[in-house]
């Protein structure tokens, strides 16, 4: 199943596993699809509240989330639609708040599928479509949409008047698509992936982005002015910076001085600079600079540096030991992790990991080298994940466990201060289920 989709829910359940036989079994980049499914189903992503569209390779969920917790802050209502889930299949859709209940996503997973079983639509256009159904039948003052691959090509690029688009951190990944050979795209890389992303952009509607190379902001500065976007990029009509910690923040319209976030890592400031500027710099619904201050605070994104509470896996260590979660997987996200402990002492962490066959190893690995104290692989539950001599060497020793609870109780007996578990987000969302802390 597609992203490991399941339902505890027998109705959702079996609406999963007809997808999963509709679909091509992998995603499926264009927009053909998408609209056809749509317009069989009444096009309902013409009928949304506000959009914030917001694509990029690191932080795009956390931005999600800074959106999410200012506009509620205000006191309004938003919609969010964001991938993957970590352990139920409903956490892509969240309606005005709350996630979407069972019994209404079968009905609208089925009422997409009537409609469009000659169309085949991948897991990820069906899911889509449901989810743009539900927001335009559910009122609310927002509605935030995560890309799921890209920009250009991905199925939420199918709404053409967002209130506001924005980038978040650029990097290589997901190259068997995003790089693969087409006529007219860039040739570089990081360039490439950029120009993809940027795809989000929307003739008359503000683009904020973060910080990049120049080849690459020149790309992207290049097709938003061919769209006939507003590009707004960091560093020139608004920037950030932290300060005596607290967040400062300008554009023209002021300045702002914040708390900073309480979502763990230094990139979060970033991430939510960026959730700032993109309601700063369109009209359709106001935020107050008290309903700023409460987001640094309210926002909550699982599975990114995440402290895990007591329960089941956590309890299997000391009352003293730091147990983290983190669900990166690639260069940025390993980067993140390295600055985050960059002041615990070298050889502390306890690494436990689990990585996709398709992503490389010392992404994780290279950046927290002269932190680690030991490495433990852990295969992924229904998906080709890398062995252990598949990781680069270390000084620590690296081993092997059947499972998380295997690999902790391993380390336990060591009485480690600090256990990190980092890798593919299906190992996160297998922790998160584990040790009873779902998302909620």
């Amino acid at each position: 199943m597609a992203d490991g989709a399941r339902s505890d829910h027998p109705a959702v359940q079996k609406q999963l596993d007809r997808l999963s036989l509709l679909s091509p079994g992998r995603d499926v980049l264009g927009l053909e699809r998408i609209s056809a499914v749509l317009e069989r189903v009444g096009n309902p992503h013409l009928n949304l509240p506000p959009v914030f569209h917001v694509a990029g390779t690191n932080g795009k969920g956390s931005t999600c989330a800074f959106l999410r917790a200012a506009v509620e802050a205000e006191g309004l209502k938003a919609h969010v639609y964001s991938s993957p889930h970590l352990v139920r299949f409903n956490e892509r859709i969240r309606l005005a708040g709350t996630l979407i209940e069972d019994e209404y996503l079968a009905a609208l997973l089925a009422r997409v599928l009537d409609a469009s079983e000659d169309i085949n639509p991948s897991f990820f256009e069906a899911t889509t479509a449901a989810a743009m159904l539900a927001f335009a039948e559910t009122p609310a003052d927002a509605c935030i949409l995560e890309v799921g691959l890209g920009g250009r090509l991905d199925a939420t690029n199918i709404v053409a008047a967002p209130a506001a688009t924005g980038m978040a951190a650029l990097g290589i990944d997901h190259k068997e698509f995003l790089l693969s050979p087409e006529k007219g795209t860039p040739t570089d890389p990081l360039v490439r992936i950029g120009w993809e992303k940027a795809g989000i952009a929307k003739p008359g509607v503000p683009l904020l982005t973060q910080k990049y190379r120049n080849n690459v902001a020149q790309a992207i500065a290049d097709h938003a002015a061919a769209t006939g976007a507003h590009y707004l990029p960091r560093g020139e009509t608004w920037d950030a910076a932290i300060y005596e910690d607290q967040l400062h923040y300008c554009d023209d319209r002021g300045k702002l001085k914040l708390p900073l976030p309480a979502l763990p890592g230094v990139h979060q400031a970033d991430n939510a600079a960026l959730a700032i500027a993109m309601l700063r710099h369109q009209d359709e619904i106001a935020i107050s600079e008290a309903a700023f201050r409460a987001a640094m605070g309210w926002a909550k994104w699982p599975a990114r540096l995440q402290k895990l509470s007591p329960g089941p896996l956590r309890d299997l260590l000391s009352e003293t030991a730091e147990l983290w979660l983190d669900g990166g997987h690639n260069v940025n996200a390993g980067e993140a992790l390295a600055a985050h402990f960059d002041s615990y002492d070298d050889s502390s962490i306890h690494l436990i990991t689990g990585m996709l066959a398709n992503k490389d190893p010392a992404a994780i690995i290279d950046p927290l080298r002269s932190k680690i104290a030991s490495v433990t692989v852990v295969p992924i539950e229904g998906h080709a994940s890398h062995a252990v001599g598949d990781f680069p060497e270390t000084e620590a020793p690296i081993s092997s466990a059947a499972n998380v609870a295997s690999a902790l109780k391993a380390i336990a007996e060591r009485e480690p201060q600090t256990v990190l578990i980092a890798g593919t987000l299906y190992l996160a969302g297998g922790v998160l289920e584990d040790n009873r802390q779902a998302p909620d």
